[in-house]
């Protein structure tokens, strides 16, 4: 045989024969501390991000330093800010999906989500019992290849409505690993509405009576809103023809006036929408929060109703779309 190639199987088997006998890892005696590479044991109190034993602030029971955030927002709450309110009993999490699409020439893409977040925090604090989740800004928006519906305009994100439903399931499934109660899906788009639905009564039959998950389409009924505004003076006229109309105009504005491009509009003579007059800002902010107040109030109303019915309510008469 080759010299060569009886030098190299002997290292093989020799290098084969180390490797099998090298011990492997193993837990040391309590009260020693882990070798090497080796990962000390969870401290069953931790949590926060850190061990337990290596400092206080990193376990389960020990008292927030500082006063807790008054934020009805997860994001906006350290951990201990979340548990705390868990404690004093709010267990109604809301979970809001908006969109990035295109809604003609004065309003941000991010329209939806601006919405939502004047109008969730709104609900929640007149729940009185609820905190909002992150809101869901990505969701189905037509095909991504070949784009089609919103995905043909510059700027939209989708999703399949797969990776939509899967994302809805994993964040209600966190939710409820933390101890809410009660988890509640809103939608201020109309291609979110199905979806949340069939999450929601899947979720609530896979819980079994733990939790509540509900899915409220109540919050998308924007023909009620318009019928309930027009007693308050927004009347529409002839229509523009665009994505937009007054009613979902000045609710962004109640989140921030930049998302509508309102002193840019005022300014360039286009503050109107579908024939409604926008310019006078005291005014354009006062029915602001009259819009919010009223979705607020209905959604609150049907989401204390589906809570009762342990489960989503029968699809309401379906109205236009935003």
């Amino acid at each position: 045989m080759n010299k060569s190639l009886v030098f190299a199987a002997a290292l093989i088997l020799s290098t084969g024969l180390a490797y099998a006998q090298t011990p492997t890892p193993s837990q040391p005696p309590d009260g020693q501390a882990p070798g090497r590479g080796q990962r000390p044991p969870q401290d069953p109190r931790s949590m926060g991000g850190g061990n337990c034993a290596q400092n206080p602030y990193n376990c389960k029971d020990t008292a927030n330093p500082i006063p807790g955030n008054p934020s009805v927002f997860i994001e906006e709450m350290t951990w201990m800010d979340v548990r705390d309110a868990l404690a004093a009993g709010k267990t109604t999490a809301i979970i809001t999906t908006g969109g990035i699409e295109p809604n003609g020439p004065w309003l941000v893409t991010g329209k939806h989500n601006y919405v939502n977040r004047s109008n969730c925090e709104a609900i929640a604090r007149k729940l009185g019992n609820a905190l909002c989740a992150p809101n869901i800004a990505f969701v189905p928006e037509g095909t991504i290849e070949p784009p089609s519906s919103h995905m043909t305009s510059p700027g939209t994100i989708s999703l399949r409505e797969d990776t939509f439903r899967a994302l809805l399931t994993d964040i209600a499934h966190s939710l409820k690993m933390h101890g809410f109660k009660n988890i509640i899906f809103i939608g201020d788009s109309g291609g979110n509405q199905e979806g949340q639905r069939a999450v929601a009564e899947e979720l609530n039959k896979k819980f079994n009576g733990a939790v509540v998950v509900a899915h409220v389409q109540e919050y998308y009924t924007y023909g009620v809103v318009s019928e309930a505004m027009a007693k308050e003076g927004i009347k529409e006229g002839t229509s523009d023809n665009l994505h937009d109309d007054p009613i979902i105009t000045l609710n962004m504005f109640n989140t921030d006036p930049k998302s509508v491009r309102y002193e840019e509009r005022v300014k360039a003579g286009k503050a109107t929408i579908n024939g409604f007059d926008i310019s006078d800002r005291k005014k354009a902010a006062e029915l602001a929060k009259k819009i919010v107040e009223f979705r607020a109030q209905y959604t609150v109303d049907a989401i204390k109703k589906s809570i009762a019915n342990k489960g989503t309510l029968p699809a309401p008469p379906r109205t236009r779309q935003q």
